[in-house]
This record gives structure tokens, C-alpha cells and sequence, in this order.
């Protein structure tokens, strides 16, 4: 008699072979240790002249304040202007390039001027040495050409194309607001945040320093030409937040 043996099969699918363990590419030393000292040489020159403005500042003062021995200096830049050059791209440039990416969907050019200038406030107000080095490198040679000034100039002309805003002389346009900003800012730094060095002042002087960003934009606006109502409504309006600068008034 034959024996039959009964195997059973199983139903089962073939059992997935585990995904390979993702392994993170670490950085490695030497160059995660350079660009922590380019950082530190950049955040000590911008403290610097910040407060002294370029000329004031020698490159020893800026290793040591960074806590870099003299020679590396030239490991990551050729020159005092490099570094400055870098500064001001830093400062100006990729600011500029923000403020540009949230008026993107803004069409009325009332209202992209008014962003940039509260946001411009708003940026110094929460960081005081970046808001001391707009101040005083603002109208530096090639503001017309770059950064900040060159997107107000431009964003001014839009607006005179558009029949938005009535400024007979582009110029002298770009000159008050881009004064006037440097001014409320000055204000924000000196008088109004906490630890202000004249905190006080204006109060002692009968004026209110609550929401200089929107007022400093609503006067602004009538500078280039809207009525008061108008201006003051455009320059209250929800305000556009980047995610990497949640910026609340």
C-alpha cells in the first residue's frame, strides 16, 4: 500500500524583504568646523560694523571678537571688503529676496510697498544688530543697483506705471521713503524696544510709540500720494509671514 503524505502549502505571500536602514550622511569635520568659523567671523564683523561702520573696524578686531586665530581670516575671505561685500549681500540681498517671494501674489502696488516696509521694521525690531547695520550702510554706494533700495525703486516705478501712486520726481520718492524707514527703524531701537537706550523719551515728549510699522507705511503711502483713509487701511492689512521669519506685530 502506498503512504500518501499530505504537505500542507501555505497561503501566505513571501514575506518582504526589509527596506535597507536609511544612513545619514554625516558632515564631515573639517568642513562642518569651516563653516562654523566662517559663521563666527561673519556675526562678529556684522557686530562690528554695526557699530562702527567698515572703515572703523580692522580685521584683528574681527577674529578676536569671533575667537579665530588672525590667519584663518584668509582662509575664508580675501579682504575686509570681501567680508563686508558678503554682509551687505546677506543683510540686503537675501532680504530683499524674501520680502519679493511674499508680495508674489500681491497686485496692487500700494500694498507691496506697504509689506516691505513693515516687514523691513518688523525684521530690525527682533534683530537689532542686523536693523543698526541697515541703518547705517542704507544709502551706501550701489543702493540704487541692489538689495533693498534697488526693490524700492523698483517697486516705486511700479507704482507711478500703474498711476497708483502720484510722485512727480522717482527720485526724491525713493530718498523720503527709503529715509523714513531708516528713521522709524532708528526710532524702534533707540526709544521703543525693551532696553531701548532713551526708553522713555517719547513719552516724556507726549508720543506714542505702539505700531510704528504700520504707521511709519500708512505716511508713507500719502508720501507717494493716496489719501489718508486709504493709506491707513492698505498699511493695517493682514500681513503676509514667512515661515522661516513668523514676525508678529
Amino acid at each position: 500500500m502506498t503512504t500518501t503524505t499530505n504537505r500542507r502549502t501555505s497561503s501566505r505571500a513571501p514575506r518582504a524583504a526589509s527596506p535597507a536602514p536609511v544612513v545619514e550622511e554625516r558632515e564631515p569635520r573639517g568642513a562642518r568646523r569651516k563653516r562654523e568659523t566662517r559663521a563666527r567671523l561673519l556675526d562678529a564683523a556684522l557686530r562690528l560694523m554695526a557699530e562702527k561702520g567698515m572703515e572703523g573696524v580692522a580685521i584683528n578686531e574681527i577674529t578676536e571678537a569671533a575667537d579665530v586665530g588672525f590667519g584663518s581670516f584668509y582662509n575664508h575671505f580675501d579682504s575686509k571688503d570681501a567680508i563686508y561685500s558678503t554682509l551687505v549681500d546677506n543683510v540686503f540681498e537675501e532680504f530683499a529676496d524674501m520680502l519679493d517671494r511674499l508680495a508674489a501674489g500681491i497686485s496692487d502696488p500700494a500694498e507691496v510697498v506697504a509689506v516691505s516696509v513693515r516687514h523691513t521694521i518688523l525684521r530690525a525690531r527682533h534683530d537689532p544688530v542686523w536693523g543698526r547695520f541697515l541703518i547705517r550702510e542704507g544709502f551706501s554706494a550701489g543702493t540704487l543697483s541692489r538689495g533693498l533700495g534697488h526693490r524700492l525703486l523698483r517697486d516705486i516705478g511700479h507704482g507711478i506705471e500703474a498711476k497708483r501712486f502720484a510722485v512727480a520726481d522717482p527720485l526724491i520718492g525713493f530718498l523720503a521713503v527709503g529715509g523714513t524707514v531708516l528713521s522709524a527703524i532708528a526710532a524702534e531701537l533707540n526709544y521703543v524696544i525693551p532696553g531701548a537706550a532713551a526708553a522713555g523719551v517719547l513719552e516724556e515728549l507726549g508720543f506714542d510709540g505702539e505700531h510704528i510699522p504700520e504707521r511709519t507705511a500708512a505716511m508713507l503711502l500719502q508720501t507717494l500720494g493716496l489719501k489718508r483713509a486709504e493709506a491707513e487701511k492698505v498699511a493695517t492689512r493682514a500681513l503676509p509671514v514667512a515661515e522661516a521669519t513668523a514676525e508678529e506685530d
